[in-house]
């Protein structure tokens, strides 16, 4: 959507760790202290593609597959700003009624379909509506 909205959608990502997945709160750490290197999107990504096996050591793996300064990765994974930044992510998700992963938002509606057509009609139809193109960065 970014791609063929690039003037008018903004993607605004959010940490929730959802307590059925017990790494779930690590990956979101790393991910984050990965993000200190500018490796945030592929550190994601590569959580989520190995998501059934996530365990401290595929995490440095992660880590070392990807470049990052591991002294440094290891560092920011002990950082309180990085908990306490997941932490305001998750308590803004839970009153937003944020029940799981992903969720996805446009204009602060919940998006229910999120089909590829489903969301570029909802967001044609926002772009339509004066009001709310104004607020679509």
């Amino acid at each position: 959507m970014r791609e063929k909205y690039p003037d008018d959608v903004k993607l605004v990502f959010k940490n929730f760790p959802i307590r059925s997945h017990r790494f779930s709160l690590k990956a979101a750490v790393a991910a984050m202290a990965a993000g200190r290197q500018n490796k945030f999107w592929e550190f994601h990504d590569a959580l989520f593609k190995n998501h059934r096996k996530l365990s401290d050591a595929k995490i440095k793996e992660i880590a070392h597959a990807l470049g990052l300064d591991e002294a440094k990765f290891e560092k920011q994974i002990k950082n309180p700003a990085i908990i306490d930044h997941i932490s305001r992510d998750y308590r803004e998700g839970e009153k937003l009624g944020v029940r799981g992963t992903p969720t996805v938002f446009i204009n602060g509606r919940k998006v229910r379909n999120r089909s590829m057509q489903n969301m570029e009609a909802l967001i044609e139809k926002e772009l339509k509506t004066p009001a709310k193109k104004k607020k679509v960065p």
